[in-house]
């Protein structure tokens, strides 16, 4: 993509976007909630389906001229359900926080408890932190990772899930790098009468390759992002059992949204299309294979890993055993200057501001995209290495530089 037609028009547009297309082929893309996407789904993005006002949903439009717009959304809707197994889909939200808001919505009401995990111990701000519309109409009481382990305290969860007695458990992550026990939750859900909603934005992807526990059939509701390990179109999905599918469909429009972004719906579409063959399976074994290997060279390196690994596609290191004078946005500002992009991150336990925290996220999806398996992983986890014990040191910056561009041009992206 060349973006001509718009240079011809646009040209200080066309020059971000032609440096952006650079940015990303010459920069390793670490960033857990980063991949790549195929041209095919890219293309489809970039449609005439931009030009369409669809709102309502297939068969039900309140607008003419809809014909293919439905065609396209019940592809995608029907590839989710056979990606997933689910009983209803819906692919209008914009993201995946989007997606939990209509959740929300759909069965709570205003001043209702919501139980969710803490954003330092791996939460996501729309599981009901403060700054956000979920914190701010719900009363959320949130649980934690033992301190010890790192991992989920399901016994401790469970406890306080009876004292609280809350409307809606929410479980799933941003930061978390251990499996769920989906079926743990639930139970405890249900033990109050609560909802669940599990929230799978990070591993929706290797849910549906059968490389993480799905909470498809277990929880009430279960959202997602359809741009992190699944490489579709950006934006989000819920899924639900069919009871709850009117409620759902009316929270997304006209409860929160109005025309859904149909040229979006067409990329997850594609998306969910190369998902299905059998290669996309291949893919996610690599993500999760790739971060274990990231992980041993961190280990092997002196780093600390929260809850001592990962069973995903992400690692989450804690600077302050080995570093305790580095701060992780110091190592991420190193990093991106050697040409590593991933983001400083907070830690259970997190002794900093979440502005400048302790930690660093690592996540293998873009990478494995681009064709990295186990032995370049290790080569770039022994890169980041470097920069943490020496984010000062410009001798050290080059040199990982160098190695990047190296690696770059051996696994490009886009032609």
């Amino acid at each position: 993509m060349t973006y001509e037609t718009v240079r011809q028009i646009d040209p200080a547009v066309a020059s971000a976007l032609t440096s952006e297309r650079e940015r990303q082929n010459e920069t390793l893309a670490m960033i857990a909630s980063e991949n790549h996407v195929s041209q095919a789904v890219m293309e489809a993005q970039s449609s005439e389906l931009t030009n369409n006002y669809a709102e309502g949903y297939p068969g039900g439009r309140y607008y003419g001229g809809c014909e293919y717009a439905d065609d396209v959304e019940q592809l995608a809707i029907e590839r989710a359900k056979e990606l997933w197994g689910a009983e209803h889909v819906n692919v209008q939200p914009h993201s995946g926080s989007q997606a939990n808001m209509a959740v929300l919505m759909s069965v709570l009401d205003p001043g209702d408890t919501i139980l969710s995990l803490d954003l330092m111990h791996g939460g996501h701000l729309s599981h009901g932190h403060p700054a956000n519309a979920a914190g701010k109409l719900y009363d959320v009481v949130q649980y934690e990772v033992d301190s010890e382990t790192g991992r989920l305290d399901y016994a401790g969860l469970d406890e306080l899930a009876r004292d609280v007695e809350p409307d809606l458990v929410i479980s799933g992550f941003s930061a978390y790098p251990r499996e769920v026990d989906w079926e743990a939750i639930q139970e405890s859900a249900d033990s109050v009468g609560a909802y669940h909603l599990a929230d799978i934005a990070h591993i929706t992807g290797l849910v549906a390759a059968g490389e993480h526990p799905s909470p498809v059939g277990i929880a009430d509701f279960v959202t997602g992002s359809t741009h992190k390990t699944i490489r579709s179109g950006r934006g989000g999905l819920i899924m639900c059992r069919e009871e709850y599918a009117d409620d759902v469909d009316a929270a997304v429009f006209p409860g929160i949204q109005g025309g859904p972004l149909m040229h979006n719906v067409a990329g997850k579409a594609v998306g969910f299309g190369e998902a299905l063959d059998p290669e996309f399976d291949a893919y996610a074994a690599q993500v999760v294979k790739n971060a274990e290997a990231l992980a041993e060279t961190f280990e092997l390196r002196g780093l600390s890993l929260v809850s001592g690994g990962t069973d995903t596609h992400l690692v989450l290191a804690d600077l302050r055993p080995s570093h305790p004078e580095t701060a992780g946005k110091d190592v991420e500002a190193a990093l991106e200057e050697a040409g590593i992009v991933l983001n400083a991150n907070t830690v259970p336990g997190e002794s900093r501001s979440a502005f400048n925290p302790s930690g660093i996220r690592v996540g293998t999806p873009a990478l494995t995209t681009r064709g990295f398996e186990e032995a370049e992983m290790r080569q770039v986890g022994n890169l980041i290495a470097d920069v943490v014990d020496a984010p000062n040191d410009d001798d050290v910056i080059e040199g990982v530089s160098a190695q990047v561009d190296e690696l770059t041009d051996a696994y490009p992206l886009y032609d």
